[in-house]
């Protein structure tokens, strides 16, 4: 008897362990990137740490479209030269001008190092708008989560690029236009829509004069390229700067001048009415 009973409790025990063996758990792992079939994922926001930079030893470039970042110019010419001849072949082929490609690739990425670009491969800021299906993730941009295509390769998003402006109507004028006419491109984006910064152009065209990038534009289309001088010198400005002045130059950052003539960086903004880091070559800025 006594064994009868024993066997039906060890029955009992192997029972319930094979139950609670079955049970799975119905909680789901966090998932990233968001389909149009399924929950956005709501990402937090971090500062982004892929650049460290030394502010003591490195010039600085300070880049501000969907994200503030700081990086070096070391990595802006690396960027450069990682996608400059995707950005002649776009050229090419649609006609955006390539240092126009480059220098929206820098600002809206961060160089390759900005958030969107890290979690998206996104490197233009391209929002999903009604036609996308593709994987997406959401940002906070004007408003809060934003969408925001991704994409699984860079060169994808640059080709994307090319299609999102030959595909929409109000960017038609810009083909137009010369076609190493970056500057009339620059101030074009902004007034079609592509950005809100009313400094977008400005941004644009300093990052463009600033790594030269036209190079790129005359090699895409096979012409001899000349470098502008490093001062454009004005016949209204034709006098020698004073000692309180300082003609920008070839590679010039408001770090590396601040760090010259000893002064404070936002001292140096304040007396040019100066509302971001952005400078053009033969700028003359206010020293004292």
């Amino acid at each position: 008897m006594n064994k009868l009973i024993a066997l039906l409790l060890l029955s009992a025990l192997i029972g319930c362990g094979t139950a609670k063996s079955k049970i799975k758990s119905t909680k789901k792992p966090t998932v990233k990137v968001a389909t149009s079939q399924s929950k956005p994922y709501k990402h937090k926001v971090e500062s982004p740490t892929a650049v460290v930079i030394d502010e003591k030893k490195e010039k600085i470039e300070l880049l501000e479209a969907t994200s503030k970042i700081k990086v070096t110019t070391e990595v802006v010419l690396a960027y450069i030269n990682q996608f400059k001849g995707v950005a002649k072949e776009n050229m090419v082929k649609h006609g955006i001008p390539a240092s126009i490609t480059l220098a929206q690739g820098i600002l809206e990425s961060g160089a390759g190092t900005g958030m969107l670009c890290g979690l998206a491969n996104n490197h233009f800021g391209i929002k999903c708008h009604k036609e996308w299906t593709g994987p997406y993730v959401r940002y906070d941009d004007d408003s809060l989560q934003e969408c925001f295509r991704k994409y699984e390769h860079a060169e994808e998003s640059y080709r994307d690029h090319s299609f999102f402006l030959t595909s929409r109507p109000w960017y038609a004028s810009l083909f137009k236009l010369p076609k190493d006419d970056y500057k009339g491109w620059a101030k074009g984006l902004k007034k079609a829509g592509y950005a809100t910064d009313p400094k977008y152009p400005d941004k644009l065209i300093g990052l463009i004069e600033r790594y030269q990038l036209q190079q790129y534009d005359a090699e895409a289309l096979g012409i001899a390229y000349q470098a502008k001088p490093k001062a454009e010198v004005r016949p209204e400005a034709s006098k020698a700067p004073s000692a309180d002045q300082h003609v920008v130059s070839q590679g010039d950052t408001l770090y590396s001048i601040s760090k010259k003539y000893n002064i404070p960086i936002e001292v140096l903004k304040n007396k040019n009415n100066l509302s971001d880091n952005a400078i053009s070559i033969g700028q003359i800025l206010i020293i004292r």
